[in-house]
C-alpha cells in the first residue's frame, strides 16, 4: 500500500478498505506519512466524506495505532465526553460520582480548544495536580480513586494526535467523520465498556444548530456501538454557560459546590441526567431516572466528594482538598462587576464571545505555548430570563490587571442582550440519541 493511492481513492470517491485505513493510520503514527499527505487525506475526507462503515474503520484504525488498555476491575469501565462548551465542568463532578456508584472511569481529557475550556486546565488549577501520567501511574490512580482524569499519553491513539495537528492548520477540523474518529479513537483505546456523550448546541457550542448537533450525535453513537462500545448521547443547550462561572479555578469552585451537596441549577441537573444515562449503559441502573437518583445520592452522601479527593491526592494535589477547597484555589487580583446598561430581561448571551473574553484575560491559549492563568474568568453569571435593573451586575470579571478587566467588560457588555419581554423557556436537554 502507499499513501498516494489511498488519498487518490478518497479524492475520487472510490471505496477504501479497512486494511488501507489501518495502514494509513499506522504510517501516520510512525511518521512515514508526510504532513502534506496527512493534510491531503484530511481534505479528501472533509470534501467527500466516508460511508458509515468507513467511519468505523477509520476510528478503529486510529485506535489501534497505539496501545489499547485492558482492565481487570470489579465493575464496569465507563466514561463521559462533551463536545465542548462554556462553563462546562460536568466531568469534574461526574467522574467521581460514577466511581461512587460502582463504576470505574478512566477519563482521557483534553485542554482548551477554541473558545471552550479544557477539563485538564481546570483540574490543574488545583495546586500540585499533574494530569500527564504514564500508564502504570494511570492504573495506580484508578485503583486508589476509581476514576482518573488525565491527558492522553503518546501511547494512546498517536495517529489522532498527528492528524489533529495537521487538521488544525489545514482548515479540516470541521469534518464530521474526522471529529468522530478523533473523539472515539481515544475513548475506545481507554478500554471502555460504555460511553455517554453530551453533544452541545447553541451560541457557546461548536455545533450552533440542533440539526448539526443531531448529525454529530448520531455519527458518534452509531460508530461507537458498531465498534463494540455501548453508547448513548444527549443533545444539550449551550446558549448560556452551564455553570454560573467560566474560567479554570472558578469552574473548579462551581463543581465543588455541586460535589458538596448543592445538586441544583443547570450544572447539577445535567450532571445527574448524564450520570443516570451512563449507569443505565453500564448495567448499574434500570432506567435513567433511577440512575440519576443514584448519582444524586452519591453526591449528597459525600461519597462522590471522597472519590474526587482521592483522585486529586493521587494526581499530586492537596490531601485535604475537598475539606477546604476555597483555600487552595488561586484568586485574581482584580474583580469588577459587569453591569446592565438598562433594565430588562436577560434575553441572549453570546457564549462564544464570553469564552473568548476569558481567553483574552489569560484563561486560555491564543497559541499552544501560552501559559494559562488559572485564576481569571467570570463568576456570578446571571441566567437567561432574569430581570435586571439598570446598573445591576450581570456577572463579575476576575482579572490579573485593570486594563484586562476593562477590555473584558466592553466585550461582555456586547455579548449580553436585554429585552422588554421574558424569553420562552429552553429545555436543558433537547433529546436523547441512542
Amino acid at each position: 500500500m502507499d499513501a498516494r493511492s489511498i488519498i487518490a481513492a478518497l479524492r475520487d470517491r472510490q471505496p477504501v478498505t479497512p486494511e488501507a485505513l489501518h495502514w494509513f493510520a499506522a504510517r501516520l503514527a510512525d511518521g512515514h506519512v508526510s504532513d502534506a499527505q496527512a493534510g491531503a487525506f484530511a481534505m479528501a475526507v472533509l470534501l467527500n466524506g466516508l460511508p458509515p462503515d468507513g467511519r468505523v474503520a477509520l476510528t478503529l484504525a486510529m485506535r489501534d495505532s497505539g496501545e489499547c488498555l485492558a482492565w481487570d476491575l470489579p465493575g464496569p469501565v465507563i466514561d463521559k465526553h462533551s463536545t465542548g462548551g462554556v462553563g462546562d465542568c460536568v466531568s469534574l463532578i461526574l467522574a467521581p460520582a460514577l466511581a461512587a456508584c460502582g463504576a470505574y472511569v478512566p477519563m482521557i481529557s483534553g485542554r482548551g480548544l477554541g473558545h471552550t475550556g479544557g477539563t485538564l486546565d481546570k483540574l490543574e488549577a488545583i495546586p500540585g495536580v499533574r494530569t500527564e501520567v504514564d500508564l502504570p501511574r494511570l492504573r495506580d490512580v484508578m485503583a486508589q480513586a476509581g476514576c482518573a482524569i488525565v491527558s492522553a499519553t503518546g501511547q494512546i491513539a498517536p495517529a489522532d494526535k498527528r492528524l489533529y495537528a495537521v487538521r488544525d492548520v489545514t482548515g479540516t477540523v470541521e469534518s464530521l467523520d474526522l471529529i468522530t474518529a478523533s473523539i472515539l479513537s481515544k475513548k475506545l483505546a481507554a478500554g471502555l465498556e460504555g460511553l455517554v456523550l453530551d453533544v452541545k448546541t447553541g451560541s457557546g457550542a461548536f455545533m450552533k444548530t440542533p440539526d448539526q448537533a443531531r448529525r454529530l450525535a448520531r455519527a458518534l453513537v452509531d460508530t461507537s456501538n458498531a465498534a463494540g462500545c455501548t453508547c448513548a448521547a444527549v443533545i444539550s443547550d449551550m446558549n448560556q454557560p452551564l455553570a454560573p462561572a467560566v474560567g479554570n479555578a472558578l469552574e473548579v469552585d462551581a463543581a465543588m459546590q455541586v460535589l458538596t451537596g448543592k445538586v441544583t441549577g443547570r450544572l447539577g441537573d445535567l450532571s445527574a441526567a448524564l450520570g443516570g444515562l451512563a449507569l443505565v449503559n453500564a448495567g448499574l441502573a434500570d432506567d435513567v431516572a433511577a440512575g440519576a437518583a443514584r448519582v444524586i445520592e452519591a453526591i449528597t452522601s459525600g461519597r462522590a466528594a471522597e472519590q474526587f479527593g482521592r483522585m486529586i491526592a493521587a494526581l499530586g494535589g492537596p490531601v485535604k482538598f475537598t475539606d477546604r477547597w476555597a483555600r487552595f484555589l488561586p484568586e485574581a487580583t482584580v474583580i469588577r462587576e459587569v453591569t446592565a446598561p438598562h433594565a430588562g430581561f436577560v434575553s441572549e448571551m453570546d457564549g462564544e464571545a464570553m469564552g473568548l473574553a476569558v481567553i483574552g484575560l489569560g484563561g486560555g491559549r491564543q497559541v499552544e505555548t501560552d501559559r494559562v492563568d488559572p485564576a481569571v474568568g467570570l463568576s456570578d453569571v446571571v441566567p437567561l430570563g432574569t430581570w435586571v435593573e439598570a446598573g445591576a451586575p450581570l456577572m463579575r470579571v476576575h482579572a490579573a490587571r485593570v486594563d484586562h478587566a476593562q477590555a473584558a467588560d466592553a466585550a461582555l457588555r456586547r455579548a449580553v442582550k436585554l429585552a422588554d419581554l421574558p424569553l420562552e423557556d429552553r429545555p436543558l436537554i433537547y433529546e436523547q440519541v441512542g
